[in-house]
């Protein structure tokens, strides 16, 4: 019995000529020297920084002092939660 046309079970006719290519080895990569690649890769990392979007000053003093609030109040959670399980645990084991 054969499968519908499209089955997920057949293959079709593209995937079967992908799979039968051979994979190069090395591509543009293997053919550059290490010092090549490496100022490639810094060339990369300064075309991507430049693409970053950076905060102004006042975006970046709210962020800050959102940051800052909300450590202080985990802190105190932490605290408070601490103290909580220290006396319990006194209580019970005496």
């Amino acid at each position: 019995m054969a499968d519908a046309v499209g089955s997920i079970d057949t293959p079709d006719a593209q995937d079967e000529a992908q799979e039968t290519k051979k994979a190069r080895k090395g591509g543009k990569r293997g053919k550059k020297g290490p010092l090549k690649r490496l100022a490639l890769f810094y060339r990369q990392i300064i075309a991507e920084l430049r693409k970053v979007v950076w905060p102004t000053r006042n975006e970046l003093t709210s962020y800050t002092t959102v940051v800052i609030f909300f450590v202080a109040v985990m802190i105190g959670l932490v605290t408070v939660i601490d103290y909580g399980l220290n006396h319990a645990a006194k209580y019970i084991f005496g």
